[in-house]
């Protein structure tokens, strides 16, 4: 900093006077805040937020980065190790961190906490062998990293601590010999993890039954391994055949099983139905055992087979299950579920090594249902189907109502006012309906009775213009005498029909 303050001190304008713009810099820096320098590196391209010192045969990182980068590409140069303190200032707005194509050896601990918003991490075509405990502290955004073709022959319990946002992690072109199931067991570790590519590994075993649960919604590429194929690592490639896992189908050809008899592995001998299965249901009251045997299994499976079974909760198998749990897979490969909860209805896969028997269009799994099916079923779509439901029940009513309205609309409302006809006819509109009796015996001699009653809708018809009407009633009343149009539901026996206080 001495040296910039005599710099600056030397600057004068051309009246020989301090420059001001120099004096307020030297100003900051005597009171301890330096000015943020955006000048890019020597032998670096920046372009905007991009800085790129790729290929430029670096040993080290240029010291004085700029603070506004969001992109940082390091690659193809000479760099050896990554120390605390590799940059000036803390970069917080990077995002892109790129280190491929170097000889980076080590990595020190907290070397990433200058970079806490970095989300994407290529540390691809290195040395590194040895990734140690707590080496990517401080990346809890980071979603994406990138460590293929390094030399890595082990993984530390917490290397991948603090990386609870990853989601994509590349292993591929290592020397890893153990599944790193350490990674998946971190309790602050990717718990998001969606993606793992381990190909290209040295890779002899993998822990299938961990494979059966991690892979329901997870991708994990395992192809170009000296995998020992045995029973457990057929039936879970044939299960995963069966589901169409995309990490097998996308490279088949790659894996060391194969169907048949070309998978070079004599597993024992059990008999498989050659039936097509068909997704079966099993229903169960709680508090009830339920026992299910495995799909397309005839006959027990024999002693030293492995029968594993995948649960909504966990995966079973038949070689280390504890019989005295509520969950238990019994030794001839049957499911045993002790006084099942609602909670353990879901499908339930059976895995087991079926060689020539296997057959992609039958069913490894089952259904099971705790409680009443069509109950089960119900509550299961409730939450689908309640604002339908709803607006059904809303629409039903609200017709109903509508329908309503207009048929009174229709009786009692007369769209014209009616006038008196010339010359004392007062023969008005007609009335909407008329209610006759059921017999026209059945009269009193003040009062028509009220029961029986029926009602007839009249067609309106044209009136004479001079009446100033538009319509008649559709049938001749004028002979009519023992029933008619009641006013108020009755009338005198004999009563002329043409008065107009009789009309309804």
């Amino acid at each position: 900093m001495h040296s910039i303050a005599l710099e600056l001190l030397g600057k004068t304008d051309v009246r020989g006077c301090c420059n001001p713009s120099a004096a307020g810099v030297l100003l900051l820096l005597c009171l301890g805040f330096p000015p943020s320098m955006a000048a890019c590196p020597p032998s670096c391209l920046c372009a905007s937020d991009i800085i790129s010192c790729s290929g430029c045969n670096l040993s080290v990182v240029p010291f004085d980065l700029p603070g506004y980068a969001t992109r940082l590409d390091l690659s193809h140069n000479r760099l050896t190790a990554l120390r605390v303190g590799w940059i000036s200032q803390p970069l917080q707005r990077l995002v892109t961190l790129i280190l491929g194509k170097n000889f980076i050896r080590s990595i020190d601990v907290n070397a990433f906490n200058v970079t806490p918003r970095l989300l994407h991490l290529d540390l691809s075509s290195n040395q590194l062998t040895v990734l140690n405990s707590s080496i990517f502290t401080g990346l809890k955004e980071l979603k994406e990293l990138l460590l293929f073709d390094n030399q890595i022959i082990q993984i530390d319990p917490g290397a991948f601590r603090d990386l609870r946002n990853l989601q994509r992690l590349y292993l591929s072109i290592n020397r890893l010999s153990i599944f790193p199931i350490v990674i998946y067991e971190e309790p602050e570790g990717p718990l998001n993890l969606t993606f793992l590519d381990l190909s290209y590994n040295r890779l002899t075993k993998v822990p299938v039954q961990s494979l059966l649960s991690l892979t329901r919604q997870r991708g994990i590429y395992l192809q170009e391994n000296p995998l020992v194929c045995d029973c457990a690592l057929l039936a879970l490639l044939e299960y995963w055949m069966w589901k169409q896992y995309p990490p097998l189908l996308d490279f088949r050809g790659d894996y060391p099983c194969k169907k048949g008899a070309e998978s070079g592995v004599h597993c024992k001998e059990h008999e498989m139905s050659d039936m097509p299965l068909e997704t079966q249901i099993y229903q169960v009251e709680p508090g009830q055992w339920l026992r299910v045997p495995c799909p397309g299994l005839t006959l027990p499976a024999q002693e030293g087979l492995v029968v594993f079974w995948v649960t909504p909760t966990t995966v079973l198998n038949s070689s280390n299950s504890d019989l005295s749990a509520r969950l238990a897979v019994l030794p001839n490969g049957t499911l045993e579920v002790r006084e099942p909860l609602t909670e353990d209805s879901g499908t339930y896969g059976c895995v087991i090594p079926r060689g020539h028997n296997y057959n992609p269009s039958h069913s490894l799994e089952v259904t099971v249902v705790v409680g009443n099916l069509s109950i089960t079923s119900a509550s299961g779509s409730a939450h689908r189907s309640s604002a339908e439901n709803f607006n059904t029940a809303f629409t039903t009513l609200a017709s109903c109502v509508v329908s309503i309205i207009l048929v009174l609309l229709y009786l009692y409302l007369t769209p014209c006012r009616c006038r008196d006809g010339r010359g004392g006819d007062s023969r008005g509109c007609g009335g909407r309906a008329i209610i006759l009796c059921s017999d026209p015996r059945e009269v009193e001699t003040t009062q028509q009775r009220s029961n029986g009653k029926k009602v007839v809708f009249l067609e309106p018809q044209n009136e004479d213009s001079d009446t100033g009407c538009t319509k008649i009633a559709a049938v001749n009343l004028g002979h009519v005498t023992s029933e008619g149009i009641l006013k108020n539901g009755s009338r005198t026996v004999g009563q002329p029909l043409t008065d107009a206080t009789h009309m309804a």
